[in-house]
Formats: C-alpha cells, structure tokens, sequence
C-alpha cells in the first residue's frame, strides 16, 4: 500500500467519523432506539448460547446500554464489562451488580477504584463468549472504525477465534465502504434498529 493510499484512508475515516459523529449526535429518541438495539443483540442465538458476555457501558452518545444491564445481570450469565486503566488499556471486571459502577474520569460509567484491583473480578478475553463491540462507524461487510486509539483492536486480538464480535450501533452510524486495513478487524455481525448484518468476521484474515 502506497503512502498516499494510506493517507487518502485515514482522510476518508476522518470523514467518516465526523460525519458519524454528528448523526449520533442528532439522532432522536436514543433511549427508545437504544433499548431495540440492545434487545436485538440481546435476542441473538450467539447470546443464548453464550456464559460470559462482554458488554460496553454507553458513553456519550453510544446506543445506550446501562438500562439493559440490570436484566442482563439477572439473566444467570456471567457479564463483563471493560474499562480503560491509565496506561490506555482496555481491562475486562466482572459485573455483579450495577452498585459496583460509578462515574469516573470524562464522566464515564466504571467499576469503584477499590474493586478495580481486585483480582477476583479480573477476566481475561480469552473467557469471553460474546463480544458486544461499540465503534464510530461501520458498514455492511462488519467493517468498524472507532475513534482511532486502538483500544477495542488490541483487546479483540486476544479473544477466541471461536467468539463472535458482535458490534451495535444505530442506523446512522452505517455506511458503504468502511476503510480497513491489514490489522483492522471485522465484525461477524452488526446490529442497528433496522436490521442485523452479517459480517465477514475474522474469516477476512485467512482469506476464507
């Protein structure tokens, strides 16, 4: 890949974002449009069959998901929730109860400071069976892209081959051609208000 090709994808995904971004933004009735979403992903045969579920808690103008974990913590799976340490990291806690969260940093939902460090509430991605994944942008292939950090890309390379990564957004949030590049990694599954898209999922690596 030349240079410019590099350069003429990183314009298309700054594009891509802020344009994500805005629609976000002004997308009306996240509530209502979230708690669909959520109960589509939550409607997956991929969930039924899952035991140890990560979901991300909503920031922002995400689809909301923190109206959806009380249930999900009722459902007798196990549900993990990431959260960002200060080496930029993604860290896996498992979640027992939503009296266990609170607002941290940039006004983000995230597990008390104390239970942080316990080791008993550590999990690794490998013990995940879904993975429910947020992102700016996406198109029908699974194609993602987020806010360009990286976090969700190093935690996706260490989960099982055999896990689905399940992303959802809202409609808006959709587009034809997501740029990707040899490290990115596609969703096996995209699901907005409208519709669930297949993906190529981790297949695209190997050519399959």
């Amino acid at each position: 890949m030349s240079l410019s090709d590099v350069l003429s994808d990183a314009d298309r995904k700054k594009q891509i974002r802020e344009t994500a971004h805005a629609a976000r933004r002004d997308q009306a009735n996240k509530d209502e449009i979230s708690r669909e979403i959520v109960a589509r992903f939550m409607g997956l045969p991929e969930y039924h069959a899952a035991s140890t579920v990560m979901f991300y808690v909503d920031v922002r103008a995400e689809v909301r998901t923190r109206h959806d974990l009380p249930a999900a913590l009722e459902s007798g799976k196990l549900i993990i929730i990431p959260w960002c340490n200060d080496e930029g990291e993604l860290e896996l806690f498992h979640l027992e109860s939503m009296d266990e969260l609170e607002t941290g940093m940039y006004r983000i939902l995230e597990p008390k400071p104390d239970l942080k460090t316990n080791a008993d509430k550590h999990v690794t991605p490998e013990d995940l069976d879904i993975i429910m994944v947020p992102g700016v942008g996406f198109d029908r292939r699974g194609g993602r892209t987020g806010h360009g950090k990286g976090y969700y890309d190093k935690l996706l390379e260490h989960a099982r081959p055999d896990t689905p990564l399940v992303a959802i957004a809202f409609e808006c949030q959709m587009f034809d051609e997501i740029p990707m590049q040899s490290h990115d990694v596609f969703m096996d599954k995209v699901v907005t208000e409208a519709a669930v898209y297949e993906g190529v999922g981790r297949r695209s690596e190997d050519g399959a």
